[in-house]
């Protein structure tokens, strides 16, 4: 949307100190350990203390320096377009450096059954949207969740009565040399121990996750090993690249950094005076409650506006990974498209992943590196880059990975129309009408409503040798936003779980969408017409990722975590 002068509206200026940590930046980057430990409360006036003796700890999104940060473009395998600004000198985070990165964060979100057993007034819950009052459980036949209630850890299947989830605690901590959590993970998981004891049961740590009934999610970045040194990757179990293409909402950073990272992550506006579109940030009010949003509108929520300003919701989600039921079906997949299109095994196998994904395995777009010998030749260009620490070049590329669209390719034979990134944010793809260089700002406007933050990181782990689907290993994934139907439950129900608005009718998404095997589930991957080859079918595509158990969090400001813990709560 524009204003009456065609230039862009002013950013948004937040405080970042009343803001929750892990809302405007993402911690798996320079955090790559970590633990959620499931909470219940079972005396409210125990429970409010309980949050009021947190509130030092928790983890805001006031900027810090990192003094331990490596060279911009040079480190990581991939260039990151934050890196971009950084490499000039700028700074790639608002506002002004208030204290040093910590060794952990810590941060907390509270289920709706939560807040009224801190005694949280009714008055003001009665204005918490329907989809947070029901919780996940509830709505788990609108996700597709439901043929797979009964596998959901205990902690999950239990939530209720006095082992109802109450409150979420998540710990996200650097790691060590050798690939270990730092020491002050287990200082940090020890105090939150403690703490419970101190209660007296007012509030108590639940145990039943996992098949060991653990009593905490324990996370890990998937490991590169580099002599005797482990390093973080950005890769899940499926060895798929992940964390590219995050939306970029006005306010979430510094404005040298938000020029140059809305490319691709915000969303597509008309300027009448150049005839073209250009990237402008998504609306505060998406991601943060108490700010206009793409409608121009504050959305309702609980009163006091102090109790929800600069909060927002998370849908939390523990996804298992069958990873050798994934390794298996790809490879024999790949053995009919080698034979098809007369080219090499291995080939294959890059070429199916990366077209039921969206992007190859490295994270390289196919819309950037449609074909095989496009994405080698893209590989050859940035590894020439980094050998010669060309930064400029390697600013160039880090843009390729998030600026692109769709609209060019409304066939889908670059990129897969029901590949799981298109589902998941369809970009302009989805517009009715499109300009001579496809580009459709209409597109773009149908889906600016429908994004989410993605933040999580990856758990468990498995022989590399002998990919199994059993154990316990996947993703944990939180979406954020302030609409949990219109944003996270919309694109989970209409986009992953059915192809209609793709015209693929009632293909699911490849990747995490359900796939029964009465329905005979498949995958097109259409072909330029120019080979002359027919579309080719992944038919029969088997479950490769199932939940196992989540909620429906409110994730406080600080003011809001202030009022919980004394208990003083003004909703008039």
């Amino acid at each position: 949307m524009t204003n009456a002068t065609n230039t862009a509206p002013a950013a948004t200026l937040l405080d970042l100190a009343d803001i929750q940590g892990g809302i405007l930046r993402t911690y798996g980057d320079g955090f790559p350990k970590g633990r959620n430990f499931y909470l219940t409360v079972r005396d409210a006036r125990k429970g409010r203390a309980f949050v009021e003796a947190l509130l030092p700890k928790i983890t805001t999104a006031a900027r810090w320096k990192d003094p331990n940060r490596d060279e911009p473009l040079l480190r990581t395998r991939n260039p990151r377009v934050k890196d971009i600004v950084r490499a000039e000198g700028e700074p790639d985070y608002p506002g002004r450096v208030q204290l040093m990165k910590p060794k952990v964060t810590l941060n907390i979100g509270f289920t709706f059954m939560g807040l009224l057993a801190l005694g949280v007034p009714t008055r003001t819950l009665r204005g918490m949207p329907d989809d947070f009052i029901d919780g996940m459980e509830a709505r788990a036949a609108l996700l597709g969740d439901d043929p797979f209630l009964a596998q959901r850890d205990a902690v999950w299947r239990d939530s209720r009565g006095d082992k109802r989830v109450h409150i979420l605690l998540t710990l996200y901590a650097q790691q060590n040399p050798d690939g270990t959590a730092c020491p002050e993970l287990d200082a940090e998981t020890d105090a939150i121990i403690a703490l419970c004891k101190k209660s007296r049961n007012g509030v108590v740590l639940l145990d039943g996750v996992g098949p060991k009934n653990a009593k905490w999610q324990d996370l890990s970045a998937v490991m590169r090993q580099d002599g005797e040194n482990w390093w973080p990757t950005n890769k899940e179990h499926f060895g798929l690249s992940d964390g590219f293409g995050d939306p970029v909402f006005s306010g979430q950073f510094s404005g040298e950094a938000e020029r140059v990272r809305v490319a691709g992550g915000g969303k597509l506006v008309y300027d009448s005076r150049a005839k073209t579109y250009h990237w402008e940030p998504l609306a505060t009010g998406e991601f943060l409650l108490g700010y206009p949003d793409e409608a121009q509108e504050i959305p309702g929520s609980a009163m006091p506006i102090a109790f929800s300003r600069n909060g927002t919701f998370m849908a939390y989600r523990k996804l298992h990974e069958a990873v050798g039921t994934f390794n298996s079906y790809i490879d024999e997949q790949a053995k009919r498209y080698a034979r098809m299109f007369h080219v090499p095994q291995q080939e294959a196998v890059d070429t199916i992943k990366a077209k039921m994904v969206g992007r190859w395995e490295d994270g390289v777009p196919l819309m950037v590196a449609p074909t095989y010998a496009a994405w080698q030749r893209f590989r050859a260009e940035l590894d020439k880059a980094r050998a010669e620490k060309n930064k400029a070049k390697l600013a160039e590329i880090a843009l390729k990975f998030t600026n692109f669209a769709y609209a060019s390719d409304p066939a889908g034979s670059k990129c897969p129309v029901t590949s799981h990134l298109r589902r998941a944010n369809p970009r302009d793809g989805l517009g009715p009408t499109f300009t001579a260089n496809g580009m459709s700002g209409d597109g773009s406007a149908i889906i600016n409503r429908r994004r989410i933050l993605r933040r999580g990181l990856p758990y468990g782990q498995y022989d590399a040798n002998a990919p199994a689907d059993d154990g316990d290993h996947g993703i944990i994934f939180m979406a954020i936003c302030t609409n949990l139907f219109r944003q996270f439950e919309f694109v989970q129900q209409q986009w992953m779980q059915y192809g209609l608005d793709f015209n693929a009718g009632s293909d699911t998404c490849p990747v995490i969408g359900n796939h029964p095997k009465a329905d005979e589930p498949k995958m097109v991957i259409a072909v330029d017409p120019e080979v002359g080859k027919l579309p080719f079918i992944c038919d029969r595509v088997p479950q490769l990722v199932e939940p196992r158990g989540g909620d429906y969090f409110f994730l406080p400001s600080m003011t809001a975590l202030r009022m919980i813990g004394m208990g003083i709560i003004d909703p008039t």
